[in-house]
């Protein structure tokens, strides 16, 4: 990869991400997926059918992939590797996505109040017509949370675009007695898999 192609389109409306991507040295780009009639188009994220959170996260994020594949195609935008990523929270095998509201977030953080969840975060890297892809998963214990403090983290803005309605670089991290596995890959975006996906994508990365 030559000097002027050391940046990729991040595919992907999460500022987390951005965050991380800017912290290994990655330049970027954004790129919104685009449907074929050129209106904004978001990948559907609905549970199939008997779908394991695993296969869920693999196949939600190699679907985001496909489409930012189209969007560059369709734009005739330069090639550059094209990241993609997805992140669920999991308890036992429930699947706990983005809260509705704050109904539904304080009903998150109750469930996973006094439990041990699992994250998973799934990246995809498209580059010279191949996407290669990588599923991270790290366990997260929470404390007993009271009523009280589920709330008054709720009545914040902190817990409505996360997934499992939670940030583990904000002020949830004061709920966590442990984690297990990748604090970036909590965050969304696990650095250290990450990096060996871009390397061999051609970045020239430490």
């Amino acid at each position: 990869m030559r000097p002027s192609e050391q940046r990729i389109y991040l595919a992907s409306k999460s500022p987390r991400r951005r965050e991380l991507l800017r912290q290994i040295g990655v330049e970027f780009d954004l790129l919104l997926l685009r449907d074929h009639g050129n209106r904004d188009a978001d990948v559907s994220e609905h549970v199939l059918p008997d779908e394991t959170p695993e296969a869920y996260v693999h196949r939600v994020t190699l679907e985001k992939a496909q489409a930012a594949l189209q969007t560059v195609y369709y734009r005739r935008l330069p090639p550059r590797p094209v990241l993609t990523a997805d992140t669920c929270v999991v308890l036992g095998q429930r699947i706990l996505g983005k809260p509705t509201g704050e109904v539904d977030a304080i009903a998150m953080l109750h469930s996973l109040s006094g439990q041990t969840h699992q994250v998973l975060t799934s990246v995809a890297v498209c580059h010279d017509g191949e996407i290669q892809q990588i599923t991270q998963a790290s366990d997260v214990s929470f404390a007993t949370l009271s009523d009280a403090t589920i709330r008054a983290y709720c009545a914040t803005n902190e817990p409505y675009d996360k997934a499992g309605a939670y940030g583990i670089q904000g002020y949830a991290a004061s709920f966590i007695e442990a984690i297990a596995g990748s604090y970036t890959g909590i965050m969304g975006l696990p650095l250290f898999e990450t990096i060996q996906l871009l390397k061999q994508a051609g970045l020239r990365l430490p």
